[in-house]
């Protein structure tokens, strides 16, 4: 077996296990969506679904596709794509979600029970935006 050979099943391997992690995320996001009591909790589960469950495959789809021999090459294209995404993914999901969260909290929308600590609170109810 070549070196080429190795690091083509190293890479597919690797893309495979980066898969599969990427579903556990989506089923633990997914039981947590439903067990978790409210807003700010299960929005917290959605970004862990956002971010492990779909940018490790992404990964995962773009270490396969380096692999593929089949795809000749695009095979690159397809890898950069898939990085690319998965960065975009990364960037986007946390911050969406702290958008979701601050608007929700401000407008009082969502339920804050059960609440353990508020440190935003001293500072929304004082005034103090910054």
């Amino acid at each position: 077996m070549t070196g080429a050979e190795l690091i083509d099943q190293a890479l597919l391997y690797t893309g495979i296990a980066l898969v599969t992690i990427g579903a556990v995320y989506d089923v633990i996001a997914g039981v947590g969506m439903v067990r978790f009591p409210n807003f700010f909790v299960r929005l917290h589960a959605a970004t862990i679904g956002a971010v492990g469950g779909a940018a490790l495959p992404l990964v995962g789809v773009g270490l396969i596709a380096l692999a593929s021999s089949q795809l000749g090459p695009y095979r690159y294209g397809v890898c950069a794509v898939c990085v690319l995404t998965a960065a975009a993914i990364l960037v986007t999901a946390p911050t969406g979600s702290h958008i979701l969260a601050y608007a929700a909290y401000k407008s009082y929308s969502a339920p804050r029970e059960p609440c353990v600590h508020d440190a935003l609170r001293k500072r929304v109810e004082g005034g103090d935006e910054g």
